[in-house]
C-alpha cells in the first residue's frame, strides 16, 4: 500500500455481480477493506459500550473493529438476512479481546428501536456511544419511477429509526457520550438518481444539529460524518455493473473509498479527542466539497 491516496486503494471494480437488498459482504467479489489488517487503537475508547447499527458490514463493521481496537465493547443491529456478516464482524471484536452483541431485527419497527437501547444496557452494561449509520439506498429515473411505499420504507430506516433511537438512548447516556449519524453527501449534492435517497440525509444532517442544540446541556456530544462513494454491499444492489466500474472516478482523488477509510473519523467523534465537537457533519468524500 502506498500514501499516494489516488492509488492506496482500488479505483477499478471490474465483473462485480450485482445483488438484491440486503446485500451481503461475503458475495462481493472485490471485498471491501474494513481496517481489518490497518486499523491500529490507542485505547481512546476503553471500557466504553457502542450501539451500532448497520455494524454487520460496510462502514458499521468498520467502525466496530475500530472501537473494539480502541477499547470498546460493541452491540451491532443489522436485519436477519445479514447474518453471515454480521458473524464476521463479530469475530474481528472478539479477536481484539471485547465483547460483541449481535442484534438482528428490522430498526423500521419502533418497537425494535427501543429493544436495542434496552438490550444493549442489560447485556453490555450500559450505552456511551450510538452510531446511528444503517440506511436504505433507494434509486430513481424520473417522479414517476418512485415508488411510495419505498419511499416510505426509505424515511423509516434513515430518519425515523434515528429520531427514535436517540430518544431510547438518551436516558441511558451520561456526560461525555456521543451520537453519531451517517448522512452522505448526498445531502448537499442530490443526484438526479437519487432524490429520495438524498432528500433522507439532508434530514439527517439538521437531524444531527438538532440534536445537538438540545442534548449539549445533557453534556452529549451529536455529529454526522457524510461519506462520499464507498465501497460496501450498497453499491452493488443500487448500481450496474458499469456504474461500479467508475465509481468514485469522478471525485477529486479519482476513486472511491473504503470503508476503513471512514473509522477514524467514528473515533474521533466517540473520543475525548473531539470533546469540543458538537452539531458538526465530517466531510470524508475524496475531495468532494459539501459545505
Amino acid at each position: 500500500m502506498t500514501d499516494d491516496p489516488r492509488t492506496s486503494q482500488p479505483t477499478h471494480f471490474p465483473d462485480e455481480p450485482h445483488q438484491p437488498s440486503p446485500g451481503l459482504t461475503t458475495a462481493m467479489h472485490t471485498k471491501p477493506d474494513h481496517g481489518e489488517e490497518s486499523y491500529v487503537g490507542k485505547g481512546l475508547l476503553t471500557d466504553r459500550i457502542a450501539l451500532i447499527t448497520g455494524g454487520d458490514s460496510g462502514i458499521g463493521r468498520a467502525v466496530a473493529i475500530a472501537y473494539a481496537r480502541e477499547g470498546a465493547d460493541i452491540a451491532i443491529s443489522y436485519l436477519a438476512d445479514e447474518q453471515a456478516d454480521a458473524e464476521e464482524t463479530r469475530r474481528w471484536v472478539e479477536k481484539a479481546g471485547r465483547r460483541c452483541l449481535l442484534l438482528p431485527g428490522d430498526i423500521r419497527d419502533r418497537d425494535h428501536c427501543a429493544s436495542l437501547v434496552e438490550r444493549t444496557v442489560a447485556e453490555l452494561g450500559g450505552l456511551d456511544v450510538l452510531v446511528n449509520n444503517a440506511a436504505a439506498q433507494t434509486m430513481n429515473e424520473g417522479l414517476d419511477s418512485i415508488d411510495d411505499d419505498e419511499m416510505q420504507d426509505a424515511f423509516a430506516a434513515n430518519v425515523f429509526a434515528m429520531i427514535r433511537l436517540a430518544k431510547a438512548a438518551a436516558p441511558y447516556m451520561k456526560p461525555g457520550s456521543a451520537i453519531i449519524n451517517t448522512t452522505s453527501e448526498q445531502a448537499k449534492i442530490a443526484n438526479k438518481s437519487m432524490i429520495v435517497y438524498a432528500a433522507t440525509k439532508g434530514a439527517i444532517s439538521s437531524l444531527t444539529v438538532g440534536l445537538s442544540n438540545l442534548l449539549a446541556g445533557d453534556g452529549i456530544r451529536v455529529n454526522a460524518v457524510a461519506p462520499g462513494p464507498i465501497w460496501t454491499p450498497i453499491q452493488p444492489i443500487a448500481k450496474s455493473p458499469q456504474e461500479l466500474e467508475t465509481l468514485g472516478h469522478d471525485t477529486p482523488i479519482g476513486r472511491a473509498g473504503q470503508p476503513g477509510e471512514l473509522a477514524p473519523a467514528y473515533v474521533l467523534l466517540a473520543s475525548a479527542e473531539g470533546s469540543y465537537m458538537s452539531g458538526n457533519v465530517v466531510a470524508v468524500t475524496g475531495g468532494v466539497p459539501i459545505s
